[in-house]
């Protein structure tokens, strides 16, 4: 798998923010929310400057990992594989090298119960633990 199993935070809710915004929209939605958060803007001693700074560092970490090309696209996969187990029943456990590869795609496929396929490219395999069927809502797991 690529990521551990924890649960962990939807930065997305943290800053306001959709996975269909562009870098510019959720660095905007980021400085605006540091600036309203930021301890230097808090009264210092009180409890709410420390919710306050408790949030602006939550914010920063939602930046640390969406701010990043690299983190987000990882981030992103995570929660989509976290989606495909919640919402879709697991078929079976596979091992990459037990589905069919196809040289001229570069495509390992597998035949779904229902007459589709799950397919996942040669460059996602070590990003990718759960392959959804392109025709039912089975998904399978694959084993490393």
């Amino acid at each position: 798998m690529a990521l551990g199993r924890m649960e962990q935070k939807d930065w997305y809710k943290v800053l306001g923010a959709k996975p269909s915004d562009s870098p510019a929209e959720l660095k905007r939605k980021y400085q605006k929310l540091a600036l309203l958060y930021h301890p230097d803007k808090q009264a210092a001693g009180t409890a709410e400057a420390e919710e306050c700074a408790r949030r602006f560092l939550e914010i920063h970490q939602a930046w640390k990992v969406l701010g990043n090309e690299e983190t987000k696209q990882e981030y992103d996969l995570q929660q989509r594989e976290d989606n495909l187990t919640k919402e879709w029943p697991l078929h079976e456990q596979i091992y990459l090298e037990d589905m069919s590869w196809n040289e001229d795609e570069q495509l390992y496929t597998l035949s779904c119960r229902c007459g589709g396929n799950y397919s996942v490219s040669k460059s996602e395999t070590n990003d990718v633990s759960l392959v959804c069927c392109d025709t039912c809502s089975l998904v399978i797991e694959i084993l490393q």
